[in-house]
C-alpha cells in the first residue's frame, strides 16, 4: 500500500487534510509574525527568552497548559488510562493543587529576584557550581527525555491515525521509516517559529493552540462515548462506568482514582493508591511545575506577580479538564476492545497501550472532526516541542555561554547563540530518539519514572534554598550528587516497589543529609531574628505543621506495623487496617516528613541567629495573595475533592 492509499484507507478525507494544513500554516505564520523584530529593533535577551515580560494572565495560563499537554498526555496518558484506568489522572488532578502552591509560595520569590532561569537562582542562592550542575542536568533531561519522548509519541500517534505503520521511503539510497520522517517534520515546524521568535512566538501561539487541543480532545472523547452509547454520549459514559464497576468487573481499577494493590497490582505499581494524594507524587508535581524551566518560564515572563498568579489559577482549572480529554478516551478504548463482537468493523488494532488514542481518532471521529482532532494532537506536540526548544536555548545561553564562555556578549550575540542551541538540540534529539524509545509499551511511565530520579534532589535543593536561611551550598552540592545514585540503588534493590514510593524514600534520606550538612557547615553569618510579628506568625505555623507531621508519621507507623502483624491471606475488602495498607497508607510517612520539613524551616527562620551568607531575606509579605486568588484556589480544591469522593 502506498502513502496516499494508506491515508485514504484511514478514513481521512480532503477536508480533514485541508483543516490540518490550514492549522499548521496559520501556526507558523502567527509564530513568525508575533516573534518579529518590531519597528526594526533588534531583540534583547529579555525579549527573546522572557517575551519582554509582556504576558497577561490568560497567556500565562494557556501557555502553561499548551507546553504541558503534549503527546505525553494524549498518547502516553491515554495509553496508561487504557491499561490501568482513571488513577493516572491523579497526576493532572493533583497538578492543579500544586499550581496553587507554586503560585503562592515559589513564583513570588523568583519574580522578585528577576530570575531568567532556574539555575540562575541556584547560582545566586548557593554558588556557581550548584547552578552549573543543574543547568547540565536539565539540558540532559530536555534533550534525552522530554524532546525525544514527545516527538516519538507524537509520531507514533500520527503514524497510527494515518495508517502509515511500518511504511518507509527511499531517500538517496537510504531507507527512512515514516515515523522518523514525521519526527523530523514535527521538529522542523516547532523549530521554525520558536527558534526565530523566542518565547513571544511560543507563548502567544499557545493561546491559539490551547483552544485546539482542549476542544479537539473533548471532541474525540465525545464521539468515542457516543459510539459506545448508541448515539448518546452520556448514555455511553453511564454504560462504560456501570459495566466497569459492577458484576464481574467490581474490582476493576479503570474507574478508581485510588487503586488497591490486591485488585490491580499493575495499576498500583504505576499509581500506588494514596501516594497520588499524600505521597511522592508531590515531588514530581513540584519539580515539574515549580522548577522545570520550560514550564515556570511562562510565569517568569508575566507582566507582574498578579498576572502570573492569576495565570496559574487559570491553568489549574484547565488542568482539571485533562482527565476528560485524554484519560477517558483510553478507558473507552479499553471498554470497546472488551466487546469485539459489537465493533468488528473497526480498522487497525491496539498492539501496545499507547496505540489507544490514535486508534480512537481513526475509527470514531467523523469527516471534518477528524481533521480538528488531528489538529489538536498536532497542536499539543508542536507547542510542547517549541517550549522545550526555547527553554533549552535559554538554559545554555544564559547559564553556560554568558556565564562561562562570553560574559561580555551583546544581546544580539545571545539571541543568535540561543537560536543555534535550539537547532543543535533538535539535531541531537532526532538522532537519539529511536534508540531510547523504540519498543516501549507505555511511554508515559518511562517519562515519569526517569524524571523521578532527579526530582527528589531538585525539590529539596530549590525548596530549601527558597525557604530556609540555613540552607548551605555544601548541602546543595552533596544532595545534587547523591540524588541519581540513590535513585539507582533503590531501583536495583527495590525494583518491585512503585517508583513514587522509592522517590519518597530517596527524598527522606536526602532531607536528613541536607539538614545535617547545613547545620554543621561553618560558612554562616550572624543575623538578627525577624520582626516580632513575623516570628509570631512563623512559630504558630511551625507548631501546627510540626504537630500534623508527628501525627501522620505516628499514624502511618501504627497502620503499617498493625498490617504486618495481620494473618496471611486476609481479605483487604473485609478488614479496615488491611485495606489501608492495600491502598498504600505508608505514603503518610513521606507526607509527615514533607510537612515536618516546613515546620523545621519555619522554626529555624524564626529563632536562629545564624544564616547562610547567601540566604534570601525573610519577607512574609511575598506570600500574601489577593481574595480573587484565594477564591480561585478554593474552587480548584473543591472540584478536586469532589472528583476523589466520586471516583475513590
Amino acid at each position: 500500500m502506498n502513502f496516499l492509499s494508506a491515508i485514504q484507507d484511514s478514513g481521512f478525507q480532503v477536508i480533514d487534510l485541508v483543516i490540518v494544513l490550514l492549522y499548521i500554516s496559520l501556526l507558523v505564520f502567527l509564530g513568525l509574525f508575533l516573534g518579529r523584530n518590531k519597528g526594526g529593533k533588534e531583540k534583547s535577551a529579555n525579549d527573546y527568552f522572557l517575551a519582554g515580560n509582556t504576558l497577561t494572565w490568560w497567556a500565562v495560563g494557556a501557555s502553561l497548559i499548551a507546553a504541558n499537554i503534549s503527546a505525553e498526555q494524549f498518547i502516553g496518558m491515554s495509553g496508561t488510562g487504557y491499561r490501568d484506568g482513571i488513577a493516572t489522572a491523579a497526576y493532572e488532578v493533583m497538578a492543579a493543587v500544586t499550581l496553587i502552591v507554586v503560585g503562592k509560595f515559589l513564583l513570588p520569590v523568583m519574580l522578585k529576584r528577576k530570575i531568567f532561569t532556574i539555575p540562575q537562582f541556584l547560582r545566586e542562592r548557593y554558588n556557581d557550581g550548584v547552578g552549573l550542575a543543574f543547568s547540565i542536568l536539565w539540558l540532559i533531561l530536555y534533550v534525552f527525555v522530554n524532546l525525544t519522548s514527545v516527538a516519538w509519541l507524537g509520531a507514533l500517534a500520527i503514524e497510527q491515525i494515518l495508517g502509515l505503520q511500518g511504511m518507509a521511503v527511499e531517500v538517496f539510497g537510504m531507507t527512512i521509516s515514516m515515523r522518523m520522517i514525521i519526527i523530523l517534520f514535527l521538529f522542523i515546524i516547532a523549530g521554525i517559529y520558536s527558534i526565530y521568535g523566542g518565547l513571544a512566538s511560543v507563548a502567544w501561539t499557545d493561546v491559539m493552540q490551547v483552544v485546539f487541543l482542549v476542544g479537539g480532545g473533548l471532541i474525540t472523547a465525545y464521539f468515542a462515548l457516543k459510539s459506545v452509547g448508541d448515539g448518546a454520549a452520556m448514555t455511553g459514559l453511564s454504560r462504560v462506568y456501570t459495566d466497569l464497576t459492577t458484576g464481574a468487573n467490581i474490582n476493576d481499577s479503570h474507574f478508581h482514582l485510588i487503586t488497591q494493590q490486591s485488585h490491580s497490582p499493575e495499576a498500583f505499581a504505576n499509581v500506588p493508591g494514596l501516594v497520588a494524594i499524600v505521597g511522592a507524587l508531590w515531588l514530581t508535581n513540584l519539580g515539574y511545575w515549580g522548577f522545570n524551566q520550560y514550564i515556570i518560564q511562562k510565569g517568569l515572563a508575566a507582566k507582574n506577580i498578579q498576572e502570573a498568579q492569576k495565570g496559574l489559577i487559570f491553568a489549574g482549572f484547565l488542568k482539571i479538564l485533562i482527565p476528560f480529554i485524554v484519560v477517558l478516551p483510553g478507558i473507552c478504548a479499553f471498554y470497546i476492545t472488551q466487546h469485539p463482537e459489537s465493533f468488528a468493523h473497526l480498522k487497525g488494532s491496539i498492539e501496545v497501550a499507547d496505540d489507544a488514542y490514535p486508534w480512537l481518532v481513526r475509527n470514531f471521529t467523523p469527516v471534518g472532526v477528524k481533521g480538528l482532532s488531528f489538529a489538536a494532537l498536532t497542536a499539543a506536540i508542536i507547542s510542547s516541542l517549541a517550549s522545550m526548544f526555547n527553554s533549552t536555548s535559554t538554559l545554555f545561553t544564559m547559564d553556560i555561554y554568558k556565564k562561562y564562555i562570553n560574559p561580555e556578549a551583546s544581546d544580539k550575540k545571545l539571541v543568535n547563540i540561543g537560536r543555534l542551541t535550539s537547532l543543535t538540540a533538535l539535531v541531537i534529539a532526532a538522532i537519539v530518539v529511536k534508540p531510547l524509545l523504540g519498543g516501549l509499551d507505555q511511554a508515559f511511565q518511562y517519562i515519569q519514572e526517569y524524571s523521578g530520579f532527579i526530582y527528589p534532589g531538585i525539590v529539596l535543593v530549590f525548596g530549601m534554598g527558597l525557604l530556609w536561611k540555613r540552607a548551605s551550598a555544601k548541602a546543595a552540592v552533596w544532595s545534587a550528587i547523591a540524588t541519581i545514585p540513590l535513585g539507582v540503588i533503590f531501583k536495583i534493590f527495590m525494583g518491585d516497589v512503585a517508583f513514587q514510593l522509592r522517590a519518597g524514600y530517596v527524598f527522606m534520606i536526602l532531607l536528613a543529609m541536607f539538614v545535617i550538612i547545613s547545620v554543621c557547615d561553618k560558612k554562616f553569618v550572624e543575623c538578627e531574628i525577624p520582626e516580632q510579628k513575623d516570628v509570631k506568625t512563623m512559630m504558630k505555623w511551625a507548631k501546627i505543621l510540626g504537630g500534623c507531621a508527628a501525627f501522620f508519621i505516628l499514624l502511618a507507623a501504627v497502620v503499617t506495623i498493625w498490617g504486618a502483624c495481620l494473618p496471611a491471606g486476609i481479605n483487604p475488602d473485609e478488614h479496615f487496617i488491611a485495606y489501608l495498607n492495600d491502598i498504600g497508607f505508608q505514603a503518610f510517612f513521606f507526607f509527615g516528613v514533607l510537612i515536618g520539613a516546613n515546620a523545621l524551616w519555619l522554626y529555624s527562620n524564626a529563632n536562629d541567629k545564624k544564616r547562610d551568607k547567601k540566604a534570601l531575606p525573610i519577607d512574609l509579605s511575598l506570600f500574601e495573595t489577593p481574595a480573587s486568588y484565594n477564591y480561585g484556589a478554593l474552587g480548584i480544591i473543591a472540584i478536586c475533592a469532589i472528583l476523589y469522593v466520586v471516583l475513590w
